[in-house]
């Protein structure tokens, strides 16, 4: 319901608000959203205190966001819902009780939670996985090779942990936030978002096999750098590629004043979680959220030729 307080809204840009204004002037029914998984990558901030998370930055020939920096993630797989994970094993909550957190079926829950870990593997080389229920995988476990047969779906996550004698850890997930496109986009994803911990002795690595580097110190930042190295949506290449050409570990606050200042682009979703996780001390305190989770839709609305996205009411969008 809504209590008569502004809503937070954002300047859409040409391109994007022309293909917006293009969409709803053809009269047409709003696109089904497809499921999608997110990660928000956390470990303890550099120089002690706080928290870093991971961003991906997106290719410039992308057609949706080029240039953006993202959380790893994805849309979800045929094969994400599949026995062979069962056949893997699975250690934390049954996907019937995440099923109930999120207010979905087992089946649904499952699915998204096996994007979740299978996107992160994809594009960051971190995997939510381990050979036993209080152990986790170490770096040299899975072979490049295999990462590779995973990006172009030859091989499933299923497959993966069989294959390695891993189980998935949906244990090491904690859901935060659900994000659906607006129902004027032509692509739309109902894209779930899940708070994960750097497992100890696993390092960020892009699918070209780079390490993240070191971001440029910047004195309003104060309490450190970043360190380089989360994207939605089903784009790929040719090559099974996925759609980020680097990647950064970045203190949440540096991030928006980063994208303040014109330096990158955060998409709406992006920037409110970075604004949320601000505020935290330590990793711990972001793990042990229970938050509420409903869905989050933004409209999109002209107003004297111009068009703006609106913030869903209660969201307070940082930029």
């Amino acid at each position: 319901m809504d209590d008569g307080r502004a809503r937070s809204r954002v300047r859409v840009p040409g391109g994007m608000a022309d293909r917006a204004r293009e969409h709803a002037a053809a009269g047409l029914p709003p696109a089904v959203p497809r499921d999608a998984a997110t990660v928000i990558l956390v470990r303890p901030g550099a120089g002690g205190g706080g928290v870093e998370v991971f961003l991906l930055r997106r290719t410039e020939a992308l057609e949706f966001a080029p240039g953006a920096y993202v959380f790893p993630g994805g849309s979800v797989d045929e094969r994400d819902a599949g026995p062979a994970i069962a056949d893997a094993g699975w250690v934390g909550p049954a996907p019937a009780e995440i099923g109930r957190l999120l207010g979905i079926s087992a089946g649904r829950a499952r699915a998204l939670v096996c994007a979740a870990v299978r996107e992160t593997f994809e594009e960051s080389g971190v995997l939510l996985a381990g050979p036993a229920p209080a152990e986790l995988v170490a770096d040299s476990v899975v072979p490049v090779e295999d990462r590779q047969h995973l990006l172009n779906g030859s091989l499933s996550l299923g497959g993966l942990l069989s294959r390695h004698g891993l189980a998935l850890r949906a244990d090491l997930l904690t859901p935060w936030a659900r994000w659906i496109t607006p129902e004027i986009s032509p692509r739309r994803f109902d894209t779930w978002f899940f708070a994960a911990a750097l497992p100890p002795g696993q390092l960020a690595v892009l699918p070209s096999g780079r390490l993240g580097g070191s971001s440029p110190p910047r004195g309003v930042w104060g309490d450190g750098s970043p360190q380089e190295q989360g994207g939605s949506g089903g784009d790929r290449s040719p090559r099974g590629d996925t759609e980020s050409d680097s990647g950064t570990w970045w203190r949440p606050a540096a991030a928006l004043e980063a994208a303040r200042a014109g330096e990158i682009t955060l998409l709406p979703p992006t920037a409110v979680t970075l604004a949320e996780l601000a505020g935290y001390q330590d990793i711990a305190g972001v793990l042990a959220e229970r938050r509420v989770i409903t869905p989050l839709i933004p409209t999109v609305v002209v107003e004297d030729g111009r068009t703006w996205l609106v913030m869903p009411q209660a969201v307070e969008y940082p930029l």
